[in-house]
């Protein structure tokens, strides 16, 4: 069959703010580093964008987990998820775990069930990876990744099984990355240490034009992105394998995307879709591996390819 891959995307526009002083300084010192770095290259435009990552809950919740790994504290490991119902794969609907004000997502004994049913962190790292490895053929997408060589896949399924509740796998790692200057369009950078920090990273990775250097991740950018991503979920079995877990995790993605797009949750089930048709992953391969039925597309345009309901978003989803 053919196949793909790449990384990671977030939440809803406003948050609230999170209570702990810890955490807001270290959001704080965050958001200093980001200005800092910001000053040196980025576009005055993509303020907003990155005000949405610095008072994201989860990106909040996800700084204290980091400093809690650098003292030693050990987060949940949840070694014995509860049960299934019994029976073979069928969809189990969970509601997404998020609610304004709670400090970000957070998993419970239904994601740490989806999560082992899928195979646990070896079973998202088949298509994490997978997805990777396609994104590096995809000329679009491929502009926002500096460096191949980081293990890209891994960490992203470090940070799915840490937010599906099993374990700190993935604060653990960045406890001890170590970061690296870079150089792009005649500024410096470092290198990415969390999640906000590797978005920021992508808006100026060199390989990115003149241009289009320092721009937010845009409609058509996330469209492309999540295409492949799901098309990795399908492509490895692990949507077959779980299907509860692939109902849970488009609602996950639809959550996460939108600190980066708002719009974007909105195509989230459009982008899972696609690659239910064969034909569809043939013609992207056939075309270059560009897919020109997004790439420049206005909301509006964009909008027409969506069935009414979820163009109006319909029953809260992702949030049901």
């Amino acid at each position: 069959g053919t196949r793909l891959s790449l990384w990671v995307i977030k939440e809803r526009g406003e948050r609230d703010s999170i209570s702990s002083e810890g955490t807001r300084a270290t959001m704080g010192a965050k958001a200093s580093n980001l200005r800092r770095s910001m000053s040196k290259g980025a576009k005055s435009g993509n303020d907003e964008a990155l005000m949405r990552m610095q008072l994201d809950e989860d990106i909040l919740q996800e700084a204290a987990a980091i400093d809690a790994a650098k003292r030693g504290v050990q987060g949940s490991t949840a070694a014995a998820p509860p049960s299934a119902p019994p029976g073979g794969p069928h969809v189990e609907h969970v509601p997404l775990n998020w609610k304004r004000g709670q400090g970000g997502h957070k998993p419970n004994d239904a994601t740490r069930r989806m999560l082992h049913e899928a195979g646990g962190r070896d079973g998202v790292a088949k298509f994490t990876n997978l997805f990777y490895q396609i994104a590096f053929q995809d000329p679009h997408i491929d502009q926002f990744i500096r460096d191949h060589d980081d293990p890209h896949g891994d960490r992203f399924a470090d940070w799915i099984t840490e937010k599906f509740g099993v374990g700190t796998p993935w604060s653990t790692e960045r406890s001890t990355r170590k970061t690296c200057p870079f150089h792009a369009h005649g500024h410096k950078f470092e290198s990415a240490h969390d999640r906000s920090s590797a978005h920021f990273t992508a808006w100026h990775s060199p390989k990115r034009s003149e241009e289009n250097f320092g721009e937010h991740f845009k409609l058509d950018d996330c469209r492309v992105w999540m295409r492949l991503h799901f098309w990795a979920l399908r492509e490895t079995g692990v949507w077959a394998q779980s299907p509860s877990f692939a109902e849970y995790y488009l609602k996950f993605i639809g959550h996460f995307v939108s600190i980066y797009e708002r719009t974007a949750t909105l195509f989230v089930r459009e982008s899972a879709r696609w690659s239910e048709n064969p034909a569809n992953c043939e013609k992207y391969l056939a075309n270059g591996r560009r897919m020109d039925n997004v790439l420049g597309l206005s909301l509006r345009e964009a909008c027409k390819a969506l069935p009414d309901h979820e163009r109006d978003s319909v029953g809260d989803w992702p949030y049901c």
